[in-house]
């Protein structure tokens, strides 16, 4: 396998950490030295006794990603490796927050052999005055996602190497902290050098005098600051519904929410038709609070959680997006709708006996016709031109004008039903929804009327004793100011 290379941990500060069999092989070897970076206190005191290093310094300067870095600087290892024994030395200990480490004993090109340094992590503790056990987050500052973050816990960021970093740390944190949040800034933890400096989260990439041994940590945040996330919701909903709860929520049922999920979903499509942004926001919410509320009462009765809920709806969404989680290709809108249909039918199995099943039985009367003909057209059965469909209406209100004439209430119902239908089938092939459709003409309708409601009381007018042609002439005037 020929030569070895050798990491070492150059310790978290001066020369004065380093254990003393490290100082010996250091100062002793004929072995050519790399370093990750000569920004270290222990590499320029070694420096003035004679050691010599070799550092990645200039790849860091002349490369733009990260994890290319780390590739380049080992890929310069294993090449140096094969013409004479390589020693590697890294700030802190080989095995903390050393990527190029990593991909060192990932490949089987060379031996490498890890000897020990001294982590930072425990004066860092110290300095800071935290017990890890409370919780604790080490997050390399280089590559990290907002969502992995836990702002219950302690939290310290690395490899700050420099202001795009420090930045990148900032934006990222103030998705979630206020501008103001006391964060601290920590340098050569546990040398003579070190410094402590508290500033506020929005000031800490102009603050932060940028080198390798920096870190920001940043404290737990109350739980009034964490409002905005899923944790703290469900943490609330458990307190409502728990010993020392809410009454009324203590009291619901599965049963006794029916009803306000039917009213939220509506206010949600109010919000989305009045173009309210801040409305979509509190209704969705509420809508949201119906999600929590159940799933709660599903784990007060042992038999499910939210988090129950939500596997099964990812499940569902990676199973029926092969196109996205898996190796199938599609061409079209239309070729995704064929992928849904035959997985969905395939997870239903012998569940649903006919093509109509699944449609729920409380849909308003309106959307269940839309959703029953759009289910059976993927079938075949479809009308193959429009105007079939509109002499179908004209024929449903003869029907009607026929039931009428009969005075047969029973029949006008049926008759008036079917234009009903033949009206929902239209607006399938137009891709309209009727539901949507008809609400946003309640909403013109009541707030036209509104309208002359307010003309009448302005002029001190009863809308009762109003003839029809003065609430017509109203009427027109607030469709002339639509």
């Amino acid at each position: 396998m020929g030569n070895t290379i050798e990491i070492i941990g150059l310790g978290s500060g001066d020369l004065d950490q380093m254990p003393l069999g490290i100082y010996k092989k250091l100062s002793n070897t004929s072995n050519s030295i790399f370093a990750r970076t000569i920004n270290h206190p222990v590499i320029n005191t070694l420096q003035d006794e004679g050691v010599k290093f070799t550092s990645f310094d200039e790849i860091y300067q002349t490369t733009e990603q990260f994890d290319e870095v780390y590739r380049r600087i080992v890929d310069s290892l294993i090449e140096e490796s094969h013409q004479s024994p390589v020693i590697y030395a890294v700030p802190g200990h080989p095995m903390l927050a050393e990527k190029t480490v990593q991909l060192l004993l990932d490949q089987d090109e060379v031996l490498v052999e890890v000897i020990g340094g001294q982590s930072y992590l425990d004066d860092l503790f110290t300095s800071l005055r935290i017990d890890p056990i409370e919780g604790f987050q080490f997050i390399d500052g280089t590559g990290f996602n907002r969502s992995q973050l836990n702002y219950r816990q302690h939290i310290i960021f690395c490899q700050v190497y420099d202001q795009f970093i420090a930045s990148n740390v900032k934006l990222e944190l103030l998705e979630d902290l206020p501008a103001s949040y006391q964060v601290t800034i920590v340098e050569a933890a546990g040398s003579n050098q070190e410094k402590i400096t508290k500033v506020p989260l929005e000031e800490l990439d102009y603050s932060l005098k940028v080198n390798n041994l920096t870190s920001v940590y940043i404290p737990p945040a109350p739980a009034y600051m964490l409002n905005h996330t899923f944790s703290r919701l469900r943490e609330v909903i458990a307190v409502l519904r728990g010993p020392n709860g809410c009454p009324w929520d203590k009291k619901q049922t599965h049963e006794t929410l029916r009803e306000y999920a039917i009213e939220e979903v509506y206010e949600v499509i109010e919000a989305i038709d009045n173009q309210d942004d801040e409305g979509i926001v509190e209704e969705l919410g509420d809508l949201l609070l119906q999600v929590l509320l159940h799933s709660q009462i599903g784990e007060d009765d042992g038999y499910f959680t939210v988090d129950d809920v939500i596997r099964s709806i990812t499940d569902k969404m990676i199973h029926r997006h092969p196109h996205i989680f898996a190796d199938k290709t599609v061409e079209s809108i239309e070729d995704v709708y064929k992928t849904w249909d035959a997985i969905k039918q395939e997870e239903k199995g012998d569940y649903r006996k006919s093509v109509l099943d699944g449609i729920p039985a409380g849909l308003p009367a309106l959307a269940r016709a839309f959703k029953l003909q759009k289910k059976a057209a993927k079938t075949g059965f479809d009308w193959v031109d429009i105007k079939d469909i509109w002499k179908k209406l004209q024929e449903e209100l003869d029907e009607v004008d026929e039931a009428i004439v009969s005075q047969d209430k029973s029949e006008i119902e049926k008759e008036l039903g079917d234009v009903l239908f033949v009206l929902a089938n239209i607006s399938r092939y137009y891709k309209v929804n009727p539901e949507i459709a008809l609400n946003l003409t309640n909403q013109k309708f009541h707030s036209r009327f509104s309208y002359i409601e307010e003309q009448l009381e302005s002029q001190g007018k009863d809308l009762y004793e109003t003839t029809l042609e003065e609430m017509d002439y109203y009427w027109n005037q607030a469709k002339r100011r639509e």
